[in-house]
C-alpha cells in the first residue's frame, strides 16, 4: 500500500465515487446553515435585538444539528472506518477528522444544554453565542480539509467493491 500515498500531494483532483459525491453534497446545505447561525451570533454580540435574535438562534441550531448528525453519522460510521483500515484511526488525518467532529458537538451541545435551561442577562447570551461561532470555525475549516484532503484520499485508497459499499450503507443513514 506505500504506492498509495506517494503521489499524494501532486495528483490532481479526481473524480468522486458516488458515496463521497454524496457526503461532499451534503457540505453547501450544512454550510448555508452555519452562515445564517454565525449571522445571528454576530446580531447577538453586537447587541442588537438581542432577545429575538438568541430565541432564533437555538430554534435554528436545533434544525442545524438535525441536518448535522446524520452527516456526521455517515462519516463516522462509514467512511472513517473504511479508511482506517488503510491509515489507522488513532492518528493522522480520521483522528484530526473525528476530534474535529467532538469538538463542534461539544460546542453545539453546550449550547443547546444552557439555552435549555435559559438565559438571563445579555453577557450571558453572548458567552454562549461564542459557543455557536466556535462550531462556525472548527466546522467551516473542516469542511474544507474533508474536501480538500480526505475525499481525495478516499477516492485515490478505496478499492471500487468498498466504494460500493460506501455507498449502500451511506444511503442507510437517514
Amino acid at each position: 500500500m506505500s504506492g498509495c500515498m506517494s503521489g499524494f500531494g501532486g495528483m490532481p483532483q479526481a473524480e468522486l465515487c458516488e458515496g463521497l459525491k454524496q457526503l461532499k453534497s451534503e457540505h453547501p446545505p450544512l454550510l448555508g446553515q452555519l452562515e445564517e447561525l454565525y449571522g445571528l451570533t454576530q446580531q447577538i454580540d453586537q447587541e442588537i435585538d438581542v432577545e429575538n435574535n438568541f430565541n432564533e438562534l437555538i430554534v435554528k441550531v436545533k434544525a442545524f444539528k438535525a441536518a448535522l448528525d446524520p452527516h456526521s453519522e455517515r462519516e463516522e460510521g462509514v467512511l472513517f472506518p473504511m479508511m482506517g483500515v488503510y491509515i489507522g484511526t488513532t492518528s493522522g488525518p480520521i483522528a484530526v477528522m473525528e476530534y474535529e467532529h467532538d469538538q463542534a458537538k461539544a460546542n453545539i451541545g453546550a449550547f443547546l444544554s444552557a439555552a435549555e435551561v435559559g438565559q438571563g442577562y445579555t453577557d450571558e447570551k453572548k458567552k454562549l453565542a461564542e459557543l455557536i461561532q466556535n462550531a462556525y470555525f472548527i466546522l467551516t475549516e473542516h469542511f474544507s480539509k474533508e474536501e480538500n484532503v480526505l475525499f481525495p484520499m478516499a477516492e485515490r485508497m478505496l478499492t471500487d467493491e468498498e466504494k460500493a459499499e460506501l455507498f449502500r450503507k451511506i444511503q442507510e443513514i437517514k
